[in-house]
């Protein structure tokens, strides 16, 4: 079965709040076969009927509740509400937790107990990164790379490009060296500079191409515009169709 194409439900967090319904009728209309909601325990009963009623997937879930949480298992319930195995630690673990080995083993240690938690759900438990685990290198390796080797092997990476970009990364060596552990990838596109606006992909500097061609053939293709100068789904359509450009014919 083809790897579903997903949208990160933040990129149209204004247009859920005002229509969810409507808005996620309109990224089934443009061809997205899955969606990633932003905060799992955010009615998700709710939004599981909606898209089961569409025919879209959830394919993973972010919770920023995660850490930090009094009671992770609301987390873990909720992402099984919502019918997908992939749960997604998106922000939180700052500068200070890539910040030296030492920093990194207490990361790894929190992220391999919520690992743990996870599976006591049937759920896979998966990290996002920003730039500065990019940014911040032990030993002549990127701070991230280091903690995939900490971290319990099915634990696993969803590879934001546009922030690994930022933080010095090559994209692409990157998602190779890491081979299984990217299970998702975040795509984004824009002219790689901080508080700049992002692009349909393909509109900026990002190797999305190369990305893709470097990525394990399962992982999810998850789009996410975290801001836009223009119309949000003009540019989620043009990002639809470049991925299309992309697949294998084969």
């Amino acid at each position: 079965m083809a790897t579903p194409t997903a949208v990160n439900l933040w990129t149209v967090r204004d247009h859920l709040a005002a229509d969810r319904a409507g808005t996620l009728r309109r990224l089934a209309d443009l061809g997205y076969d899955a969606v990633e909601p932003y905060e799992a325990t955010d009615d998700p009963a709710g939004l599981r009927a909606i898209a089961d009623d569409l025919g879209l997937a959830v394919c993973s879930a972010h919770s920023h509740e995660l850490l930090g949480a009094d009671d992770p298992d609301a987390v873990f319930e909720a992402v099984n509400t919502l019918g997908t195995d992939l749960v997604i630690v998106p922000y939180g673990l700052l500068e200070e937790a890539f910040a030296g080995r030492d920093a990194l083993a207490r990361t790894a240690a929190t992220l391999n107990s919520l690992a743990e938690g996870a599976a006591r759900h049937g759920l896979v438990l998966g990290y996002h990164n920003y730039w500065w685990e990019f940014e911040s290198e032990i030993d002549g390796r990127h701070a991230a790379e280091v903690l995939a080797d900490l971290l319990a092997p099915e634990v696993f990476f969803e590879i934001d490009d546009y922030w690994a970009a930022l933080g010095g990364a090559d994209v692409p060596g990157v998602v190779t060296r890491l081979g299984e552990r990217v299970r998702a990838l975040h795509l984004k596109d824009g002219p790689i500079a901080k508080g700049a606006a992002h692009t349909a992909l393909g509109r900026g500097e990002m190797p999305t191409a190369r990305i893709l061609a470097a990525a394990p053939a399962a992982a999810l293709r998850i789009v996410e515009l975290q801001t836009c100068d223009g119309d949000v789904f003009e540019a989620l359509a043009e990002s639809r169709a470049f991925l299309d450009s992309q697949a294998d014919p084969s």
